[in-house]
C-alpha cells in the first residue's frame, strides 16, 4: 500500500514539474507504431508503469524530447507501455524495463549506457547519423581525434573492404563512431603503404588494417 501511494506521490510530482509544452515533444506509442514508423528515425522507452526505475527516468526522457526537437533532430521521441502493449514490445525484444531503443528502418540499436539526457541525447545524435562520417579537412580531423580515445577512419575509394568497414560501422555504432577520410587529411607524417586502408588511432600511435 504505502508503494502504490509513493508511486502516486511521485506522479503527481512529475506531472505538476513537466509543462504541457515539454511533455508535448514525447508521444505516446501503442499498437500501431511498429506498422508506422518506417519513415522516421524512433527514440522508444519502453517502460511498465509499476517500474521504479522507468518512473526516474520519465523527467529525463521528457527532457531529452525537448532539447531534440528543439535542436532540429530529425529523431523522434515516443514512449510505450510495455505491459499493455506486450505484444509489441516483444516483437522489439523487449526483456526488461525500462528499455531504450533507436529505431532507424530495420535496425534497432539497444542503449545501455547512463541514463542521463546528455548521454541519451549524445547516443540518439551518433546512432540517428551515417554510419559513417566524412573528415573534409586536416583540421576537422584534429578536432575529431582530440574527443576520442579511438578513432577508426577509411582512407581511399569505392571497394569491397569499404563495404566491410560500412556493415560494421552500422552495427557497431552504438559503441563508437567511424569515420572516412582522404588520404591528404590525414597528419603528415603518416604515410600509408597502400590504399584503401582502415587506420585505428589510439594512444598518440596508429595501426593500419587493408582487409588482407
Amino acid at each position: 500500500m504505502a508503494g502504490m501511494r509513493a508511486a502516486l506521490v511521485c506522479g503527481a510530482l512529475i506531472a505538476a514539474l513537466l509543462t504541457p509544452a515539454v511533455l508535448a515533444f514525447v508521444e505516446d506509442l501503442d499498437d500501431k507504431f511498429k506498422d508506422n514508423r518506417m519513415d522516421d528515425v524512433w527514440l522508444v522507452d519502453f517502460y511498465a508503469p509499476w517500474c521504479g526505475y522507468c518512473k526516474k527516468l520519465e523527467p529525463i526522457w521528457y527532457e531529452v524530447g525537448a532539447e531534440l526537437k528543439n535542436s532540429g533532430s530529425p529523431v523522434r521521441v515516443g514512449k510505450m507501455d510495455a505491459t499493455a502493449y506486450s505484444g509489441v514490445a516483444s516483437e522489439f525484444g523487449v526483456r526488461g524495463y525500462p528499455t531504450i531503443k533507436l529505431l532507424k528502418g530495420e535496425l534497432a540499436y539497444n542503449y545501455k549506457g547512463p541514463r542521463t539526457k546528455d548521454d541519451i541525447i549524445e547516443f540518439a545524435n551518433r546512432v540517428a547519423g551515417p554510419a559513417v562520417r566524412s573528415l573534409p579537412s586536416r583540421q576537422m580531423f584534429e578536432h575529431v581525434w582530440k574527443r576520442h580515445d579511438v578513432l577508426f577512419v577509411y582512407v581511399g575509394g569505392e571497394s569491397p573492404l569499404k563495404e566491410k568497414y560500412i556493415d560494421v560501422a552500422s552495427e557497431l555504432i552504438v559503441y563508437t563512431y567511424f569515420f572516412s577520410a582522404s588520404e591528404e587529411v590525414l597528419p603528415e607524417p603518416l604515410t600509408l603503404p597502400e590504399l584503401p586502408s582502415v587506420v585505428v588511432f589510439k594512444d598518440g600511435t596508429y595501426f593500419t588494417y587493408d582487409g588482407k
